[in-house]
């Protein structure tokens, strides 16, 4: 798992949905998105969406720390809306500096259902706290994945 604070609480995203993680580099912003969709950059010859994950859970942007970061992740889109090949998604994040090794089992669910925030997972305590984990594939919306995600098969936007 890779841990991530947004303010003062912990979350964790599975490490086998990250791609890679890399600093902060400047964004195109992108008209008429909500305000945590932050812009998109150019990753590799694609153009990669970034969410801010500090703005979608406390209505403010991430600060730049030094660890701040944007964590890469293969997007799949949920159950109903499922993609032909994963696309990638940038998370902007605040001190994302360190790994934890736990297993499946080892988190329990909450048997919290939050309408407006369907991505927030299961749970594990440990030795600091409670640490919850991110579900990916509720992070965006339908009409979010038609607008900000390319049709093409290639994920190159044409």
């Amino acid at each position: 798992m890779l841990l991530l604070n947004i303010g003062n609480e912990r979350y964790a995203i599975e490490s086998r949905q990250v791609v890679e993680v890399i600093p902060l580099v400047v964004l195109k912003t992108l008209p008429h998105q909500p305000e945590y969709i932050t812009g998109v950059f150019n990753y590799r010859g694609r153009i990669v969406p970034v969410m801010d994950l500090c703005w979608l859970m406390r209505g403010k942007p991430s600060d730049e720390y030094l660890s701040t970061r944007i964590v890469l992740v293969n997007y799949w889109g949920n159950n109903k809306t499922k993609l032909q090949a994963p696309y990638i998604l940038g998370l902007m994040t605040e001190q994302v500096v360190e790994t934890l090794h736990k297993s499946e089992s080892e988190f329990v669910d909450p048997n919290l259902q939050i309408d407006t925030a369907p991505y927030l997972g299961k749970m594990i305590v440990d030795d600091q706290g409670m640490i919850q984990c991110l579900r990916i594939e509720y992070l965006l919306s339908e009409a979010q994945q038609i607008n900000l995600l390319p049709e093409s098969h290639e994920n190159t936007g044409f």
